[in-house]
């Protein structure tokens, strides 16, 4: 399956009913996700989390366009002032406004400004550091990171994992899915549940205690993909599986992502599968701290390159 190229373009509608679909308050994480999901202004999971390859990696142009809309929704007053860190808030501006001719002639005028003086201060920072020309060349860029710093390298030290899991041998993979689920809370069954990959139906099985009284049946399907999307039949096929291990419950794990279909069989019938994608899986490696080490660095505000 082929992968459509993201082509850079203004994302700011996409946010607003992305926002206004989660209740008007949502992390930058959950906006990407139910644009993607939802495939708002026809941004599906291809384009959102598209990557460019470059000599030293890769970027994701998305969300270049993605920093600099939210800004931009900042500085006509449609959400809250941007906090690093924190979740993205409609005003009630940004609520109940009509969109259609957004940004209107007006808007347009404060969102230039606003860039043009950004761009000052960034040409002034970079002068110190390079010649005129190359400075000019790397503002932009410069901008696009400077909108959140955090999320921007968030971004590139996820997508170096995800990149490296989907190299790893199936083997390896079931493995160390096993591991993260393990400290999940389920607790592996190590005759069942430790299994190397042959397609035999699933890649792990274990027992997870939700209270004093109650453990229920758990059974894990792995799927290693570098493109595509996991489709409705794989789903059914694991609820068979299931049903054989007469298992309640299932995760299935994957380094792609779930057609729509696939989401609504996981959750119909009394055996629900929770679906976990490779966004959500460096998620979940980042919470419980699995073989990663973090670390901290400090970039400096513009006050530092404002003239008096």
């Amino acid at each position: 399956m082929m992968i459509m190229e993201y082509k850079r373009r203004d994302v700011q509608k996409a946010i607003i009913l992305a926002l206004r679909n989660l209740g008007g308050t949502a992390s930058r994480k959950d906006i990407k996700k139910e644009i993607a999901e939802s495939e708002i202004d026809g941004l599906d999971h291809d384009k959102v989390y598209f990557r460019k390859k470059t000599k030293n990696g890769s970027y994701s142009p998305f969300l270049f366009d993605f920093n600099f809309g939210l800004k931009n929704l900042e500085i006509v007053g449609y959400v809250e002032p941007l906090q690093r860190g924190q979740d993205v808030i409609l005003t009630d501006s940004g609520r109940s406004a009509d969109l259609t001719n957004y940004p209107d002639e007006l808007q347009n005028q404060k969102i230039g400004a606003y860039w043009n003086k950004k761009n000052t201060l960034r040409y002034e920072k970079n002068k110190a550091k390079q010649n005129n020309t190359e400075a000019k060349e790397i503002v932009e860029s410069e901008l696009g990171n400077s909108l959140d710093e955090q999320d921007t390298a968030e971004d590139a030290w996820k997508s170096q994992l995800l990149e490296q899991i989907k190299k790893f041998s199936p083997a390896k993979f079931e493995s160390f899915l096993r591991l993260l689920i393990s400290k999940m809370g389920v607790k592996i069954d190590k005759i069942k549940g430790i299994k190397l990959s042959g397609d035999h139906g699933i890649d792990g099985f274990g027992y997870f205690r939700s209270n004093e009284f109650r453990t229920s049946r758990v059974a894990i399907q792995c799927k290693r993909y570098t493109a595509g999307l996991v489709g409705e039949s794989e789903i059914r096929d694991f609820k068979g599986t299931m049903d054989s291990f007469n298992a309640e419950y299932g995760i299935f794990v994957t380094t792609s992502s779930y057609t729509n279909s696939a989401e609504q069989i996981a959750m119909q019938g009394n055996r629900t599968v929770t679906l976990i994608d490779g966004q959500e899986l460096c998620d979940l490696i980042e919470k419980y701290q699995l073989h990663i080490t973090p670390v901290q660095t400090y970039t400096l505000d513009d006050y530092y390159f404002e003239k008096d």
